[in-house]
């Protein structure tokens, strides 16, 4: 195998030289017309879609037109100070030392300024800010990134010490601030220790003048970054391979990379294949599989409550509107989890729709006794009606127990339904959910061997129009995925009513499709 002198990115920013990567990926006018009009602005989107790259290219742009005196600095090392507001200021006041001394030479007359300033953390960076504009030739332009990434007081102190300089611009103070995160600063709840209350981060900062969102790749985009592959290697990807790839990640920028990687790097090395759908589709389930960082970082954030509440209405399909806290929804928005369409709220992807639920359910998935070889027939095939009649007795006697559990108590039945059936599916088959809040219903779509199966999971309502709508919608879906076989599960969680009057398994037919029924 000759590999590639590019790759993929995974991990940190792009390096243009050593990664396949999408040029003018921002809009770089309108961030000149910014930075020329000395504006202070945003620049958010979740983690891994590009934000750092773009900055480093635009701010490559900048050093070349020797118009402005531009600056880079990360301060989420600076996390580790909390809320000790003079540990958080020194570490980032000697990390803009060092970006000085890398960007510009360690014998720049800014370096000077850092043994001049004050032993107060609540204006020293203000003072080296004003002291360093006072003395440039040109005008500085400051480019924090990871802002959202401080705690507490530090976070506040930075906001206002930044805040503080702005009328003084660009003579004594930055010409223009950007602020790199994952949220707009809008969106910020601070909570200070000093004051004991909640301050929020648009008041701390109330001198921006706009936000700019980095937006996922678009499926022409896709194409043309798998086509530098291509170009450099001569392996195609296939159209279908494309389509496939923007449809599971809706071009969210790390995963498309992720998957290119494994599929280039891992799974078909040969350069004279061609790279097809199938190839992709083993390429998501290994990035599922393994879970990497960018997971793992997502995957964090389901423990909160003010994700956790919108995320389990999602998965449980809730049907009648959740007054969600407009703030809760922008949250989970910015970090990328979920996603608004035709003002229904959704998982933002195919591929965080199979991770979430099995992140949700892992542990359970341990706790089942049942051999997974009864489940299957002598021909091996998958014995789903066996599979939930054990199920159903499982359900009974752990509902409640797990419901408690869980965090996610309205997805409660879902997911452990999911649990249970990734359990018995995993290793020879695939689970495809698809959620939606509003749909009244969660879709399973299982491909095992020849077979494909769909199970409709609802919460009963009233019995005979859960049934009817539920087997109309199975009868639909059954259509749309060619399945073999359609199962309509019903969930009863009535505390008041007996369980032998909630089980029950019956077959149903409509059009031209049997539907197994069953009631829990």
């Amino acid at each position: 195998m000759t590999n590639p002198k590019k790759i993929f990115n995974i991990a940190g920013p792009v390096v243009p030289e050593h990664h396949y990567h999408l040029p003018l990926r921002l809009d770089y006018k309108k961030i000149h017309e910014l930075i020329d009009l000395r504006f202070y602005f945003i620049l958010h989107a979740p983690r891994q879609t590009g934000k750092t790259s773009a900055i480093f290219q635009f701010i490559k742009r900048l050093l070349l037109e020797k118009e402005y005196t531009p600056l880079y600095v990360n301060v989420e090392s600076a996390q580790a100070a909390r809320g000790n507001v003079k540990a958080g200021i020194t570490n980032i006041l000697n990390l803009i030392k060092m970006r000085i001394q890398d960007t510009y030479g360690h014998q720049d007359p800014a370096l000077a300024l850092f043994d001049q300033l004050t032993d107060d953390p609540y204006s020293a960076l203000f003072e080296f800010l004003r002291k360093w504009s006072q003395i440039s030739p040109k005008p500085i332009i400051l480019f924090i990134d990871e802002i959202d990434s401080l705690i507490g007081d530090t976070l506040i102190s930075v906001l206002r010490q930044l805040r503080s300089g702005y009328l003084e611009r660009p003579s004594a103070f930055p010409q223009s601030i950007c602020l790199i995160g994952v949220r707009d600063v809008n969106d910020y709840r601070i909570f200070s220790e000093e004051q004991q209350a909640i301050v929020i981060g648009g008041s701390a900062f109330n001198i921006k003048a706009e936000s700019l969102v980095l937006s996922n790749f678009s499926q022409e985009e896709v194409k043309a970054l798998y086509l530098q592959h291509t170009q450099e290697t001569g392996q195609i990807f296939t159209e279908d391979a494309i389509a496939y790839t923007y449809e599971q990640t809706q071009g969210q920028p790390w995963l498309v990379n992720a998957l290119g990687f494994q599929v280039t790097m891992r799974d078909l090395v040969d350069r004279s294949q061609p790279i097809q759908k199938e190839d992709m589709i083993r390429a998501r389930e290994a990035l599922i599989f393994r879970r990497d960082t960018h997971l793992d970082v997502l995957i964090d954030r389901l423990k909160e409550e003010r994700v956790a509440h919108i995320i389990d209405a999602i998965i449980a399909g809730k049907r009648t509107p959740v007054p969600f806290p407009s703030e809760d929804v922008k949250y989970a928005t910015d970090l990328g989890l979920i996603t608004e369409q035709n003002d229904i709220l959704q998982i933002s992807n195919p591929i965080y729709q199979e991770v979430i639920p099995r992140e949700l359910t892992s542990t359970r998935q341990h706790s089942f006794t049942q051999p997974r070889a009864s489940f299957f027939k002598p021909d091996g095939s998958l014995d789903m009606n066996k599979m939930l009649s054990e199920f159903t007795q499982f359900y009974r006697e752990n509902s409640d127990v797990s419901a408690e559990e869980l965090l996610y108590k309205e997805s409660g039945p879902h997911l452990l339904l999911m649990a249970y059936l990734q359990r018995i599916v995993n290793g020879g088959g695939r689970i495809y959910r698809e959620c939606a809040l509003g749909k009244g219903r969660v879709d399973l779509l299982v491909e095992f061997k020849n077979q494909t199966i769909v199970l409709e999971l609802k919460i009963y309502r009233s019995t005979q129009k859960t049934l009817q709508e539920g087997l109309v919608q199975t009868a639909e879906y059954m259509m749309i995925k060619g399945a073999t076989e359609g199962h309509l599960i019903i969930f009863d969680r009535s505390k008041n009513k007996a369980w032998d009057k909630k089980i029950f398994h019956k077959t149903e037919k409509i059009d031209s499709f049997m539907i197994n029924v069953w009631g829990m």
